[in-house]
């Protein structure tokens, strides 16, 4: 039996530069964080395309370029030919899911109306990203590609995404009530991810195993990786240098 995956990363740890700020939020009603990391050779003012990254549950903007290394990630693979763009990420609250809630926040709608324009204030293309994420994060990345379409999205890849097949298997908070997850149930929705590029992958020991293979199921032209490991950062950062590459490739075109 192969040993477990262990958290590993590029031997560049850091973009080669960040710029860090934060809004208060009236989409979110709260402060928000944000960051944007450019590769090297490049800097603020470049007028380079953008991957969006959505985090996971409990986690905020800090975990991408913090536990999850994408900033390194980022920089290795310009390093080895990827055509260069920043990485855009954003706190998105501890279990809102990205989407509108009966509180009044609407962390999806913070993307569109506040960050994107904030972002675009920084000389970055917004007119057509991408977007990512892990669990949480996965499923708002998804969710936000199928509102949005291939007209504003260039490629989708997302990591362990939070995805069920059933109301009453979701977990806590993570909807209203049943008919929120119906408004919100990306699987209802996949026909809107055709005509875009996507990428999943997922650790066979991860709970979300069974949406993701039900995902695919309903995007078949997807690529994938699906292979030993589980719901944690040694699984993502595994899938980093193949998603970023995937990204690079889809934003060039």
């Amino acid at each position: 039996m192969p040993p477990p995956l262990r958290p590993g990363g590029p031997s560049t740890p850091h973009a080669a530069s960040v710029l860090n700020g934060s809004f208060d939020s009236a989409a979110r009603k709260a402060s928000t964080g944000w960051s944007i990391a450019y590769p090297p050779g490049a800097k603020a003012g470049d007028a380079l395309p953008v991957l969006l990254v959505l985090h996971g549950r409990s986690d905020d903007y800090r975990a991408a370029l913090g536990s999850h290394g994408l900033g390194g990630f980022l920089a290795q693979a310009v390093a080895r030919g990827t055509a260069p763009f920043a990485l855009v990420a954003v706190d998105g609250g501890d279990h809102d899911y990205w989407h509108p809630r009966a509180s009044g926040a609407d962390a999806q709608a913070m993307l569109l109306d506040e960050l994107l324009p904030l972002v675009a204030s920084h000389g970055l293309r917004v007119d057509r990203f991408a977007v990512g994420g892990w669990s949480m994060g996965g499923y708002g990345a998804l969710l936000l590609a199928e509102k949005l379409g291939p007209q504003r999205i260039a490629a989708v890849a997302v990591d362990s995404p939070a995805v069920w097949t059933r109301a009453g298997d979701t977990a806590p908070g993570a909807f209203d009530d049943a008919q929120d997850f119906a408004r919100h149930d990306v699987l209802r929705r996949a026909a809107a991810l055709r005509r875009i590029p996507v990428r999943v992958t997922c650790g066979t020991a991860d709970p979300f195993l069974p949406g993701v293979r039900a995902l695919l199921a309903a995007v078949p032209h997807a690529e994938h990786d699906i292979g030993r490991g589980g719901h944690d950062v040694a699984w993502w950062r595994h899938a980093a240098p193949a998603q970023l590459a995937f990204v690079g490739q889809h934003l060039r075109a």
